[in-house]
């Protein structure tokens, strides 16, 4: 069921849990089986992210599906609510943590909900829909404060891994209660008086899961130093001395129990619940090298009385101390390794949520007072000056600059602003004092919907995703049994219990279902804060699959292909006036309109002044909506007093002052109009001196953009209102064929064009900006809609590009397919691995010390995989 039919079913909801205690694929698969139980609940759980988006009906209580977590042997709490439509006005839930272990399970105490009213934060929800619905937004109503983007930014913690984190959870509680992978909880503190006392740390905390580094660190450094000994004694002959297998024994003793802990309790907890995870292959093959090797030395208590003693084949006889605390140090290891790794995936987003001003400065009865960014509400007029963060989303009230937006959109040109343009907050203001007022504040504003867009895709999971799902979900059974006959059969054949145990060790050490859980939300996670920071927004793990089948590409002409900003393409002089004279008269009289040909001209007169000289003075102006102006243009040069009358705009607008072409003029502009060009007179002292053409530009690399497509396989086609001459225009310009060009198309018609591609066989992408596109998008199977365009767009889209370029479109569909490959990469690494390990473990091939590196070893390439979507570049 898509999320579109989700949102839109009658007395449903979405809510989003924070779980603890998740190690691997087996988890993820055991609390969706859980929670699918439940009549009308459908659940998508995320293991690197340790949390779940849930869909609940009404008759289902938020507390049932965090007590069904629980009751599974994880630790749930309720991160968000997310209402439906219907309910879009109920406030938002937050829960806070009892533990401020990272990654526990402990006991199964019920969490505090403190449901708060004073913080009204409105929250937009994206309603993906499928090929024919449409995106929409429920909001709730209420004041807006900053705050909700501050949560927003420690929500970013959940990716990063932070130290701060360690270092609360640390204060919090006996370091033996920490740091535990999947183990259980640690001592509980009351947050919320932490948070009554205006402390923030109890929500940081919260915010992030999994073992830290910090927490693993010593368990880590501990297991090497005891490991080292045991290892050197146990395999070298040389280094033996009388009973050293007592030693190996109490050496190898807190390296199985204290540093291995996180395993045993992990599994123990489990197993309470009849369940099984990696942790219990680990738990269930260390103890047993373990206490089989114990056993052989009480019974045997003279076995290792001279150096040499029962040291054969590069195995220690019936002692296997080495192999429980070499695999234990291996795994601790890897789990180091891959709790670094996974902070460093997050960091993209973290970073983007972290972009925010910390301070503003309002002005406030004339007078400027420094604020926290939080507290700005909406219609605040807040200072920016040159070199500072904008604090928030606005439109801009007074003062001219240069705004440095390439945080948010990925573009390195700097903005020109000034009254009335819309800024964004966490760009830049480069260069003059701006007078901001506040309109977007807290989720509203741009950087908040661009974390949320990215949180939610990661959460998701992609279609290739689902059979690593299933496999997990009989995995560590299935090892488990062929564990036992691996030992049964050994022992039948060879009747040699060292051999038969030793294989049977191998088969529960190198089995790895941790590999498998993280092959797709790892690069996932990485691909898309990566594409964060390029100002790129994939929204969800199926367009990920898109991308990949897409063969052809509607690009909506204005604003996607062009600029949609006209400019002069040329001036036609006529009776004998100088083209340039024609030019720079129309642009002083046009310099007094607010019309965008007003604009284009002027400003083409402008820039052919000499040195971006001054237009000649303009008085007596006027203009008529739709006609054109009129205005007395003084002459430079010219005797005190001198002007002409110069009137510019539509043939109509002429001839209501008086002026009329003959046929040969309007022929000449006829033939302009025909060519593509948006064509006006301007006629001095009451007869036509000439025709200004003005065109819709083409963007600086579109053309390359276009190219771009084509070596990726993806067939170009140009879709526009405008009529089929200035569509041809533009597709020559930039290498579309004129067979592929969709000319003087209404709103509805682009929809048809879609369907009628699709009807056709293709795979279809459809990239626009306006309102008119959003129906289009939405009916394509891949919508892709570009950041400078209208909101409704960017909802209707699957991918969204913040900038305006159209490089970055195709650097979007780069992206896309690069995690795809990604992800595939490791499901194949993943599943290879496993398939391969375990039979050579099972034929006794396979020590099991190499076995313990190569599981640590299978999870943290995956993960390393990943991280080379971090170099992504443009």
């Amino acid at each position: 069921m898509s999320n579109h039919d989700i949102l839109h079913q009658t007395g449903t909801r979405i809510i989003e849990l924070d779980i603890e205690g998740m190690t691997c694929a087996s988890c993820v698969a055991r609390v969706e089986r859980k929670l699918g139980k439940l009549d009308g609940v459908e659940a998508s759980v995320n293991l690197p992210l340790e949390s779940a988006q849930v869909k609940v009906p009404d008759n289902v209580t938020d507390q049932q599906i965090v007590d069904t977590v629980n009751a599974t042997g994880y630790k749930a709490w309720i991160r968000e609510s997310r209402p439906s439509p219907s309910i879009a006005h109920a406030h938002d839930r937050e829960t806070d943590m009892l533990e401020t272990g990272t990654g526990h399970l402990g006991e199964h105490s019920e969490p505090e909900h403190d449901h708060s009213d004073s913080d009204h934060n409105e929250w937009l929800h994206d309603h993906s829909g499928d090929a024919g619905g449409m995106r929409q937004r429920a909001s709730k109503v209420g004041p807006r404060r900053q705050g909700s983007l501050a949560e927003l930014a420690r929500l970013g913690g959940r990716w990063g891994g932070t130290t701060e984190h360690a270092e609360h959870a640390a204060r919090g509680a006996a370091a033996g209660d920490h740091g535990d992978h999947g183990a259980g909880g640690g001592a509980q503190v009351d947050h919320g008086a932490s948070d009554r006392a205006g402390d923030h740390g109890a929500h940081e905390d919260h915010m992030h899961h999994g073992p830290a580094s910090r927490q693993l660190k010593p368990r880590l450094i501990a297991a090497a130093i005891l490991t080292v000994p045991v290892f050197a004694i146990s395999m070298i002959p040389a280094l033996q001395f009388p009973q050293w297998g007592w030693v190996a024994a109490a050496l190898a003793l807190p390296v199985v129990t204290w540093a291995a802990w996180p395993f045993h309790r992990a599994a123990a907890i489990n197993a309470r619940h009849f369940a099984s995870t990696m942790d219990t292959l680990v738990s269930i093959g260390v103890l047993a090298a373990y206490l089989y090797s114990a056993w052989q030395l009480v019974a045997n208590p003279m076995m290792t009385e001279h150096p040499g003693m029962e040291s054969m084949g590069g195995v220690s006889g019936g002692l296997y101390f080495e192999v429980a605390a070499v695999v234990t140090t291996f795994l601790l290891l890897g789990r180091y390794l891959e709790a670094n790794a996974k902070a460093k995936a997050g960091d993209a987003l973290k970073a983007l949520l972290n972009l925010g001003a910390k301070d503003a400065t309002v002005l406030r009865d004339g007078v400027e007072h420094k604020i926290p960014a939080e507290q700005l509400v909406a219609g605040d007029i807040f200072v920016i000056r040159p070199g500072e963060k904008i604090a928030t989303d606005g439109v801009v009230t007074g003062g001219e600059s240069a705004v440095d937006a390439s945080l948010i959109t990925g573009e390195s040109m700097p903005v020109e602003v000034g009254p009335g343009s819309q800024v964004t907050g966490a760009t830049i203001n480069t260069s003059g004092r701006l007078l901001v007022r506040a309109t977007r504040v807290g989720s509203d504003t741009t950087l908040a919907q661009m974390g949320r867009l990215v949180s939610q895709a990661q959460t998701g999971k992609a279609p290739i995703a689902r059979l690593a799902d299933r496999i997990s979900a009989v995995f560590v059974p299935v090892v488990l049994v062929i564990a036992v006959v691996t030992f049964v059969f050994w022992l039948a054949l060879t009747g040699d219990l060292n051999a038969s145990f030793t294989a049977a060790v191998a088969v529960l050490v190198i089995a790895c279902p941790c590999a498998l859980g993280l092959a797709t939300p790892v690069g996932l996670l990485t691909g898309t804060g990566r594409g964060a920071q390029l100002g790129i927004l994939i929204k969800g793990p199926q367009v990920l699959e898109d991308t990949r089948t897409v063969d052809a590409i509607l690009l909506d002409k204005t604003g996607t292909v062009t600029s949609g900003k006209l400019a002069v393409g040329h001036t036609l002089a006529l009776n004998g006036h100088s083209p340039a004279d024609v030019l720079s008269l129309a642009g002083a009289v046009e310099a007094a309109s607010e019309h965008p040909i007003a604009h284009a001209v002027a400003a083409a007169a402008k820039s052919a002044m000499p040195d971006a000289g001054l237009l000649p003075a303009v008085k007596d102006f006027s203009s008529a909506p739709g006609g054109g102006v009129r205005g007395m243009v003084a002459l430079n040069g010219a005797g005190n007093g001198a002007r002409r009358t110069v009137v510019a705009g539509r043939t109509g607008w002429l001839e209501d002052n008086g002026i009329f072409p003959d046929d040969a003029q309007r022929r000449a502009l006829a033939t302009e109009e025909a060519g593509g060009a948006t064509a006006i007179w301007v006629a001095v002292d009451g007869e036509p001196a000439g025709i200004v053409s003005l065109r819709d530009t083409v963007k600086p690399g579109s053309a390359a953009a276009i190219a771009k497509l084509k070596e990726l396989g993806i067939r170009p086609l140009l879709l526009t209102g405008d009529n089929a001459a200035v569509a041809a225009q533009v597709a020559a310009a930039v290498g579309i064929s004129p067979e592929d060009v969709f000319a003087g198309v209404l709103p509805e018609g682009k929809v048809d064009a879609v369907r009628k591609l699709q009807a056709q066989g293709s795979t279809v992408a459809m990239a626009g900006d306006g309102v008119n596109d959003a129906a289009a998008l939405a009916q394509a199977d891949l919508g892709i809609a570009m950041g400078s365009g209208t909101d409704v767009a960017i909802e209707a889209s699957d991918l969204t590009v913040m900038g305006s370029d159209l490089g970055q479109l195709v650097q979007a569909i780069e992206l896309s397919r690069k995690t795809l490959t990604t992800i595939k990469t490791n499901l194949f690494w993943a599943f290879f691995y496993n398939a391969i390990g375990i039979p050579v473990a099972a034929l006794g091939l396979l020590n099991p010390m190499i076995a313990g590196a190569a599981m640590a070893a299978s999870s943290v390439l995956v993960v390393a995989n990943s991280l080379r979507l971090r170099s992504f570049a443009k």
